[in-house]
């Protein structure tokens, strides 16, 4: 006898249910609503791209992430191992290896597979070229709270444009993305530009990914241990000194950026002036200036610690957090310059905001956001009292359906009670008993189960019915 499996799914994946489905179609719909009213596009790209349009795009931590698609066939058949030796016997150099039998994989976000579109579709587009995105991305990370490895993507960009109006009109679809969902958020700005001056005036600046990469890390394992990774990259002390203030910057926008002026201008230990940092702050206060006059109902602050891991970004950088809610970033992205120049296309700066629908649905269930009407598909309930009154329900449930009223019949002719659970356990707001004294008058009940309140109507006014429902 065959032994039995028992069923299971990889792990950082999971089964959505009716409910989780109806959750995260209302934040799709909410997204997309508010994408479409800004301008933006539709498009979809493969799950799978060539593993030369990902690797090399997010950085030697996000290579590691990548999930690669063995070869079809015999992948391994026919390969000279000898040429993948290391040193000592059997010792293979992987990475080679894996790109002779892995030639595609599974996409890591939905930005770089974008860039390559437009360069393949140029001929196609009008630019400045605005798009949303949404579908799932793979990352082979360690499974743990908010951190998943399938997930779903919500992409706003606009490209072929290097106007900072594209930086505000993202924060404020960030803005009204969340004031629709009724959740407070703390929207972080910062600019990569600054960063690099950072590196600059600190006397490294070939370590700008390495200052990066760990200043990514800060909220995660504290102010120390980010500069020791700095240290342990090669950073000194004395230059470690002239970045751990601005990583504790506090004060408004003003102070902050002032600060920063001075430093980046000369007024540093170093004495270094960074034309490149110097850049940066010149975007940030142009950016700033346009959300106060944009009236943004959400809190916006800049976090001169914030560097987003992602090598390709160059100017504007966003985070979106929940504030009262304990969860990551739940949305984020920001301004790349050249990405398209890797595909052939150089010069076509672009900029976007990715929202995190995974970490968002987390954070509505946690709040008790959803609206009460997404959790229930059906609207109301005929129950089944016999074949005599299904051959009368049937006509008004057809035309209640194609009046877009969702209805159902309950399929057997049960007692009312195991009727009853049917709509509590579905959540279904109305219930419909009419039987044979119902029939015999041509008309139909109506029960609003949250009220109690119950009307008849005739079997023809459809009209008062989804008044009624409504």
């Amino acid at each position: 006898m065959a032994q039995i499996q028992k069923p299971s799914i990889p792990k950082g994946t999971r089964d959505f249910g009716p409910a989780e489905m109806a959750g995260r179609n209302y934040i799709f719909d909410t997204i997309k609503a508010v994408f479409r009213t800004y301008g933006y596009a539709p498009i979809e790209t493969p799950s799978m791209e060539n593993l030369g349009t990902l690797l090399g795009k997010y950085g030697e931590e996000g290579d590691k992430l990548l999930f690669r698609i063995l070869n079809s066939g015999d992948a391994f058949s026919g390969i000279d191992y000898s040429q993948y030796e290391l040193e000592g016997d059997k010792v293979y150099n992987s990475k080679a290896l894996s790109l002779k039998v892995c030639e595609k994989g599974l996409r890591y976000d939905l930005t770089v597979p974008f860039a390559r579109f437009v360069v393949q579709h140029q001929n196609e587009l009008s630019f400045p070229f605005k798009r949303f995105q949404i579908q799932p991305v793979w990352r082979a990370d360690r499974p743990q709270k908010g951190r998943y490895r399938e997930f779903y993507q919500c992409d706003a960009d606009v490209i072929g444009s290097k106007s900072q109006l594209n930086e505000l009109e993202l924060v404020q679809i960030v803005d009204r993305v969340f004031t629709n969902f009724d959740v407070n958020v703390l929207i972080k700005i910062n600019n990569r530009k600054v960063l690099t001056g950072l590196a600059e005036i600190c006397g490294f600046p070939d370590k700008v990914v390495d200052v990066t990469v760990a200043i990514d890390k800060i909220d995660k394992v504290g102010l120390e241990a980010v500069e020791a990774e700095m240290m342990e990259k090669g950073l000194t002390r004395e230059a470690v000194d002239v970045i751990e203030p601005v990583l504790t910057l506090e004060g408004d926008t003003a102070a902050k950026l002032g600060v920063m002026k001075s430093l980046l201008g000369g007024a540093s230990a170093s004495g270094i002036v960074s034309e490149t940092g110097l850049k940066g702050i010149e975007e940030l206060e142009e950016l700033f200036a346009f959300i106060d006059a944009a009236g943004i109902r959400q809190e916006v602050e800049i976090d001169l610690s914030l560097a987003r891991g992602l090598n390709y970004y160059t100017g504007a950088i966003f985070e979106v957090k929940a504030k009262d809610f304990a969860i990551g970033s739940i949305c984020g992205g920001g301004r790349y310059d050249n990405l398209t120049g890797i595909f052939g296309l150089p010069d076509m700066s672009g900029v976007g905001i990715s929202f995190g629908a995974d970490r968002i649905y987390d954070v509505l269930k946690g709040l008790d956001k959803f609206p009460k009407e997404v959790k229930a598909s059906t609207r109301v309930l005929f129950a089944n009292m016999g074949a005599d009154e299904l051959r009368y329900l049937i006509p008004v449930v057809r035309a209640l359906r194609e009046a877009g009223v969702p209805c159902e019949i309950y399929p057997e002719a049960s007692k009312l009670k195991k009727q009853f659970d049917y709509a509590e356990r579905k959540s279904i707001s109305f219930l419909s008993i009419t039987g044979g004294n119902e029939v015999e008058a041509g008309v139909v009940n109506i029960k609003n189960l949250e009220s109690g309140e119950q009307r008849t109507f005739t079997k023809d006014d459809l009209t008062a019915m989804i008044d009624f429902m409504a």
